[in-house]
């Protein structure tokens, strides 16, 4: 199994934007679907977007839809998540997740954490003035 790595986050202001990244150590990630998934203190962990092993399958949570970005960078084996047009409701603990996947499955309907096995540490996403 991957180890994911994630970074990017920090404090922005509302309407600001943030890329996060997501990388792997020990295996690469171009046969996984990657979630992104966002948790607060005392809630459940939320999937938030996802892409497909084959990049054709992308899914956002509604809140987001319009606003974050998906994408995977083959050459360098990363996955980013653009953020835009962030308020205080998206400040949360981010995470990347992966799970090895020749299909579209994972990516269909709102990413749940129990399908995926390799997690990342978070990173934190604070939106403040």
């Amino acid at each position: 199994q991957p180890r994911l790595v994630e970074s990017g986050g920090g404090l922005v202001q509302p309407g600001g934007s943030l890329r996060l990244s997501c990388k792997a150590s020990g295996v690469g990630l171009r046969s996984y679907a990657i979630g992104w998934f966002r948790q607060a203190p005392g809630k459940e962990r939320e999937g938030v977007s996802c892409i497909s092993s084959d990049d054709d399958t992308t899914f956002y949570e509604d809140s987001v839809k319009g606003r974050f970005t998906i994408s995977r960078d083959r050459a360098s084996d990363t996955v980013y998540l653009q953020m835009n047009a962030l308020g205080p409701e998206d400040s949360d603990i981010y995470y990347c997740a992966g799970e090895r996947a020749l299909g579209p499955y994972h990516c269909l309907a709102a990413p749940g954490p129990s399908d995926f096995q390799s997690w990342g540490q978070g990173t934190q996403v604070t939106v403040s003035s």
